[in-house]
């Protein structure tokens, strides 16, 4: 039996993972509620169940929704996965936050001598998550399916399309569709890709 493993983006939860126990009935589909928001921690987190869930299973797939796909990217589990399947992922953090910067009028040098900054839309900058960022280039080899929204706000199409290029993923471009999937046309869409 293979086992699924659902990480969820910010604000989500491990409760996502019983909407893919429908499409995936011959498998274990486990979510993860990850405790901590770094990808050095979190990615840590994802780490120790993808090994455990190795050591039980014949194959692990990931599906990783945001977020959610970057830390998994961070995990190092890269030969425990058999493949993956990324919703709307943050495939350059990098390029995320320096855009979040200029949203936020902050500068690299504000941001290195405050540590820390909030922000009106409720992000706060780390001087620590951005070098961390910097000092560790996402290497992902996993053969990777990508769902992407031509709405997304936060990942431009460039960016996401660079990015499976290097990585020879798999992208499907939903028309209409935003970084979070969540009407009943966008759903329907993601399931039909999700099954294929």
């Amino acid at each position: 039996m293979n086992a699924i493993l659902y990480i969820h983006g910010k604000g989500g939860s491990a409760i996502e993972s019983e909407h893919y126990k429908l499409l995936f009935p011959n498998c274990e589909v486990i979510g993860l509620d990850y405790q901590t928001f770094t990808p050095w921690e979190t990615g840590q987190e994802i780490r120790i169940v993808v090994e455990e869930l190795k050591s039980k299973y014949e194959n692990v797939i990931l599906i990783a929704n945001s977020i959610g796909a970057f830390f998994s990217m961070n995990a190092g589990i890269d030969e425990m996965i058999q493949k993956a399947y990324f919703i709307s992922p943050i495939v350059d953090m990098d390029k995320l936050i320096t855009d979040m910067m200029k949203w936020a009028n902050v500068t690299e040098l504000e941001l290195e001598s405050k540590g820390v900054i909030h922000t009106d839309f409720g992000e706060d900058l780390s001087w620590d998550y951005l070098s961390y960022v910097r000092s560790h280039l996402v290497e992902w080899r996993v053969p990777t399916q990508i769902l992407y929204g031509s709405k997304d706000h936060l990942i431009s199409q460039d960016t996401i399309t660079r990015f499976a290029n290097k990585h020879q993923a798999t992208l499907t471009v939903m028309d209409g569709g935003e970084h979070w999937f969540h009407t009943d046309e966008q759903i329907a869409f993601l399931d039909n890709w999700i099954k294929i």
